[in-house]
């Protein structure tokens, strides 16, 4: 399905954590486009064990889940009156079905509770990094709230040249049109261990491929200010600190994999730990 005609902004909720930042986001993004909302909470099937009887844990739960999207669903109308909202309470594990509903969405939403990569890595409740590498939609994740205060607001878009970035690019255009905000472009050039060529040729080529990429854009969003820039260092450093104010900062995801056709473990992993504004990456379409 095309990105634009999915209708709806997904959120996912989880009851026993603070979901007012994600939700807040959401209905914000929500009401910008004009579409609807979804406010979800999944689930988990009982425990399967002659030993256990689960029937206490999975009523509590799906108690906590129901006034958890109630409240919210409340919340999210009293911000923007009028707003076209729905809740879901859905049987199943948080990662699948939340990653199913990126078939229709037009953007998933999830908080982030800034785990260390090994703490994510043993934590049975981490939905933000699987989510992220399987979604078939933009996912926008939500651990530090936009940074509304700058007398210029602005965001940026990591550009590589591939397909996802591209689709980035297109998103971020979208973006920071809809919020009155510039855009940076940044395609950051990491110097390899044995460099074959002069440096400032590896540069230009660097610079040539960013205005081939943005060309024509700015025609269609003449009210988007877009600016260039090809850094020197490491992409995870060189964005999360150029998005350090930021709206939001943009990147493309291609397949399972991250920035620049690395392992989402790499630059757009980085990036969900290490910026300090909302992610948003995009699959290539």
């Amino acid at each position: 399905m095309a990105t634009a005609e999915r209708r709806e902004i997904v959120v996912g909720i989880d009851p026993a954590r603070d979901w007012h930042l994600p939700l807040a986001w959401a209905s914000d993004e929500a009401h910008r486009r004009g579409i609807g909302l979804r406010l979800v909470v999944a689930v988990p099937p009982p425990q399967r064990t002659r030993q256990v009887d689960d029937t206490p844990r999975m009523t509590a739960l799906r108690q906590a889940g129901s006034e958890a999207l109630a409240a919210g669903y409340d919340w999210a109308r009293e911000r923007h009156l009028g707003l076209d909202a729905a809740t879901d309470l859905i049987a199943g594990f948080p990662v699948p079905a939340i990653g199913r509903l990126s078939h229709q969405a037009r953007m998933l939403v999830l908080g982030s509770r800034h785990l260390s990569r090994t703490a994510e890595l043993f934590s049975a409740g981490s939905t933000v990094v699987p989510v992220v590498a399987q979604a078939h939609c933009p996912v926008a994740v939500v651990g530090n709230p936009e940074h509304i205060t700058q007398e210029s607001p602005y965001l940026v878009v990591g550009i590589d040249g591939s397909e996802s970035s591209k689709a980035a690019l297109a998103l971020a255009f979208e973006e920071a049109d809809l919020r009155g905000a510039a855009l940076r472009a940044i395609a950051v050039w990491q110097p390899p261990v044995f460099l074959l060529h002069d440096e400032e040729v590896a540069l230009q080529a660097q610079r040539r491929m960013l205005a081939e990429t943005t060309a024509g854009w700015s025609q269609k969003y003449p009210d988007v200010v877009l600016s260039h820039e090809v850094p020197i260092g490491h992409p995870v450093e060189e964005l999360a600190e150029a998005a350090e104010h930021a709206l939001a900062v943009v990147v493309g995801r291609r397949g399972r994999g991250g920035y620049s056709g690395m392992r989402l473990g790499s630059v757009v992993h980085g990036l969900l730990h290490r910026a300090f504004c909302p992610v948003i990456t995009v699959p290539a379409e």
